[in-house]
């Protein structure tokens, strides 16, 4: 079962490396969550439930995935012959996929599992704030920005294209760290898939 378990692993960390986004407190953000039904009557089987229902990863399925949507509403004002981005108010809405077993479980089980769901929910808020995170840093490398040489603010819109870009990237590289230590061995993600199987 170790095996499968690594393999799964492997799918959950290609899955959420996918996730990105951005907000903050004079914007909107709405986090929500949705649930895919797995079955089984002991661990090993919702677990192997958990393989043939979770969200497509680019290699098998993941155990959870966050993702977001995010628009903006931007406001340039030319100044001079300049023009410069004075606000910038970002709509963000994160879903996280979670697992939900569709049926009673026994009470032994049931409290193995809430263990494991709190766990993998948690990992997944982790990434929420991770994007929440990014969309400040994008608020302050952005609002403010002037572009000389710009008074129908054309050129602006592809110079605010850079810091959103190196802000995206750098989201990236920390969820992509953040879960090869969650997932690989001894990482919490992986003590718990096994805690949970094995009863390890």
């Amino acid at each position: 079962m170790k095996t499968a378990a690594h393999h799964w692993l492997r799918a959950c960390a290609v899955l959420l490396l996918a996730t990105t986004a951005d907000a903050r407190a004079n914007g909107q953000v709405v986090e929500q969550t949705k649930t895919y039904a797995i079955s089984g009557s002991t661990a090993p089987e919702l677990y192997a439930s958990i393989g043939e229902r979770g969200p497509k990863a680019s290699v098998g399925r993941a155990i959870a995935h966050t993702n977001f949507k995010l628009t903006w509403q931007r406001k340039y004002e030319p100044q001079g012959d300049a023009c410069t981005l004075v606000a910038a108010r970002p709509k963000l809405i994160i879903t996280y996929t979670l697992p939900k077993p569709a049926g009673r479980l026994p009470a032994a089980l049931q409290q193995r599992w809430d263990v494991f769901y709190e766990g993998v929910r948690r990992h997944e808020l982790v990434h929420g704030e991770m994007i929440k995170q990014m969309v400040a840093t994008i608020e302050k490398t952005t609002i403010g920005l002037s572009v000389p040489g710009d008074p129908g603010c054309k050129k602006i819109r592809q110079e605010i294209i850079r810091p959103l870009s190196e802000a995206s990237l750098a989201q990236r590289r920390q969820s992509s760290d953040f879960d090869r230590v969650e997932l690989g061995d001894g990482g919490n993600v992986h003590r718990l898939i096994l805690t949970f199987v094995n009863g390890q």
